[in-house]
């Protein structure tokens, strides 16, 4: 999440160099705070992010050395989850993909302003990981469950 905020921002950047009209002011501001509450907050905070740090822990619990072996995509819920979670996240992670390619040909001054909120929003996804992470380590459970079929759970 960090690296894509990172090759991101320079796009945002850019609208620096842009004279904005108002509207599209007025969408810069709308985008960025609808991607801040429904992909920072709602998204990340309150589903992905939790569910992250509770698979990470399920997985640290009940090491297997081929989940081990694929920990960023079984964190993500990607492999070896319940068929709900690996329906859900295997179809918004091809979503996102099909949207970054879409978004890559829009012009500036719009792909600053798609990815101003994006980078909003991601920004937002690192640091409620690195928050849930800090609960965690300090004993507290997460608010989600972490969605492992039923055979694997404790």
């Amino acid at each position: 999440l960090l690296n894509a905020v990172i090759r991101l921002s320079p796009l945002v950047a850019e609208l620096a160099d842009y004279r904005l009209t108002v509207f599209e002011l007025a969408v810069l501001v709308g985008w960025v705070a609808m991607m801040a509450w429904s992909e920072g907050y709602k998204g990340f905070h309150r589903q992905f992010s939790p569910r992250v740090v509770a698979r990470a822990q399920h997985l640290a619990a009940h090491p297997r050395p081929w989940l081990v072996a694929l920990a960023p995509f079984y964190c993500m819920g990607l492999v070896h989850a319940t068929r709900r979670r690996l329906i859900t996240s295997w179809i918004v992670t091809l979503a996102i993909i099909g949207i970054v390619v879409v978004v890559r040909q829009i012009a500036q001054p719009w792909r600053g302003i798609v990815d101003a909120g994006v980078v909003v929003g991601l920004g937002i996804g690192v640091l409620s990981i690195a928050y849930f992470v800090v609960r965690a380590s300090r004993g507290h459970a997460m608010p989600v469950p972490p969605d492992v079929p039923v055979a694997a759970a404790p």
